[in-house]
């Protein structure tokens, strides 16, 4: 079966014709097969067939690409939606155009491609975006400005940032004292505020240049060669308010002192402690640190000032978990040396390993360091700590604590002479009016004695050190001063064997065991964009 004669004129006309397959006659064909004639060109044309599912608005529905249709009277038709549901007999057959086939695919691939490229262009255009964003915004902002004050605590506000601690000292420490409330140090007069002149051998008339002090330590020369302060500079009035802490005795043998814990906690800073008088003497422990004590040593612990006994040189000690150690310090970046490591008593053999070391790894329990030795700088000048620093008036400490900055620096001016003029205003105007304040610039103090290298690209994560507060105190023999007692205290040790019976004793040295404290000065950087 074919088109009519009258269609065939028609067909020719629209274009080359494919002949659909022939069927025996009286046969019946599967519906579309014999639908007509396909031109090449994707037109179908049909002639009218009993078995034709016509579809409503002159279409006809395609199936997998081809005209499907039911055989053998199998087929169904629903033609009230325009839609058509067709029961497919074994023997229907599929009309196939390879051509139509091999453009579907051409164009799914090509709508593929075209949107891979436009994702790779978005996410190329994104990151450009952000680039130019962070160019015309700036760095984020980071603690890298000049320093800003953060406490100024002198006179009587310097109890204010500070709580008094009640009780016995903590298990680690051990110390053979009894800690005190402000109302009960204040009963025994062991915490007081004190205003005094300044001594007549001080005061401007009888000093010039600080020439009564050039002679004393090759630190005091050096300062005044570079402008250094004069002691008659730290006094408008002739006077000086100092912040005063001493212990007393009780008839139980422990000694009541005075432990202050800061209110305000630190990740960062520039911490300085100006003084005229530290406690010293045989047994005595006294501390300016950082810590926290709740998540220590986690969170670390910084000794900015620590005597013992009689020692003579200032150390700045660092305490942390594993994993921080000072072994890639550059040269030249300090003027100190290292704490030592020797006669380490084996676990196993207790026998004393006499190997020499530097005590540079800040984990508290290193097996080649002495427990919670931690990594210490030591200064190398010397009479920088307790009486020899006392004999000269007094000094300054500081230490800055700079993740940003990847170091902490530790630096200590005796006597007062010695303190850079840069410096020395900065603690003259610190309890001033803001504007009239200046900013402290360690880059112009000169080397300092300790440096660690924390943060990005050391051997010492910054997360070793954060959450601290300040505490100050004053402890007698305990897990410290108490186990050197018999090295450091030779003299006493001959009449009494421990130390807590010599502090038991109520030796008159003890009456040198006070602190005698301008002020402490707090800083931190500002924040700043800076790439």
């Amino acid at each position: 079966p074919g088109p009519s004669p009258a269609a065939a004129p028609a067909a020719a006309a629209a274009g080359p014709l494919e002949i659909a397959p022939q069927f025996p006659p009286g046969a019946q064909q599967p519906l579309g097969a014999g639908a007509g004639l396909r031109h090449a060109s994707g037109t179908s044309l049909s002639h009218a067939s009993s078995r034709s599912s016509l579809v409503r608005g002159g279409s006809l529905r395609h199936m997998a690409g081809g005209v499907a249709g039911g055989a053998n009277g199998g087929a169904s038709s629903s033609v009230a939606g325009g839609d058509r549901s067709l029961n497919r007999a074994p023997s229907a057959m599929m009309y196939f155009d390879p051509a139509v086939s091999s453009k579907g695919t051409k164009g799914v691939a090509s709508k593929f491609c075209t949107m891979t490229l436009l994702l790779i262009a978005a996410l190329l255009g994104l990151v450009a975006l952000v680039k130019l964003g962070r160019a015309a915004v700036g760095p984020p902002n980071q603690p890298v400005g000049k320093y800003g004050l953060v406490e100024a605590q002198e006179g009587d506000n310097f109890w204010d940032h500070y709580s008094f601690y009640a009780g016995p000292d903590s298990v680690g420490s051990n110390g053979y004292v009894e800690y005190v409330s402000k109302e009960r140090a204040e009963e025994l007069g062991i915490a007081y505020v004190r205003t005094e002149p300044v001594p007549a051998d001080e005061r401007p008339e009888n000093l010039s240049n600080a020439t009564a002090f050039e002679a004393e330590t090759e630190g005091s020369r050096r300062a005044a060669k570079q402008g250094g302060a004069t002691r008659q500079d730290w006094s408008d009035d002739g006077t000086e308010t100092f912040v005063y802490m001493k212990t007393s005795p009780t008839e139980a043998g422990p000694r009541e002192s005075v432990r202050l814990e800061g209110k305000r906690r630190f990740n960062r800073g520039l911490f300085i402690l100006d003084l005229r008088h530290m406690p010293a003497g045989c047994g005595a422990w006294p501390a300016f640190w950082l810590t926290d004590e709740a998540n220590w040593p986690v969170n670390g612990e910084i000794d900015i000032v620590e005597g013992v006994s009689y020692q003579s040189e200032a150390k700045t000690a660092l305490h942390s978990t594993k994993g921080c150690t000072m072994d890639d310090v550059p040269n030249g970046v300090s003027t100190g040396t290292w704490d030592t490591a020797v006669g380490i008593p084996d676990k196993k053999t207790g026998i004393p390993d006499m190997t020499f070391r530097y005590a540079q790894d800040c984990y508290v329990y290193d097996p080649h360091q002495w427990v919670n030795q931690g990594c210490v700088a030591v200064d190398l000048e010397g009479d920088t700590l307790g009486m020899p620093l006392n004999a000269k008036g007094g000094g300054v400490y500081v230490l800055e604590w700079d993740p940003v900055g990847r170091h902490i620096r530790s630096w200590v001016f005796t006597p007062h002479a010695s303190v850079p003029r840069n410096l020395m205003d900065a603690i003259r105007t610190a309890g001033g009016p803001a504007d009239s304040r200046v900013a402290p610039d360690p880059d112009a103090w000169g080397l300092p004695y300790g440096y660690f290298p924390i943060g990005e690209g050391t051997s010492c994560p910054s997360g070793h050190f954060k959450n601290m507060r300040l505490v100050l105190n004053l402890a007698f023999c305990g897990s410290v001063a108490g186990n050197r007692y018999f090295l450091d205290c030779p003299a006493q040790f001959q009449k009494y064997p421990t130390c807590n019976e010599w502090i038991k004793s109520r030796p008159e040295e003890l009456e040198e065991a006070y602190w005698k404290i301008r002020g402490v000065y707090i800083y931190e950087r500002e924040w700043e964009r800076k790439w």
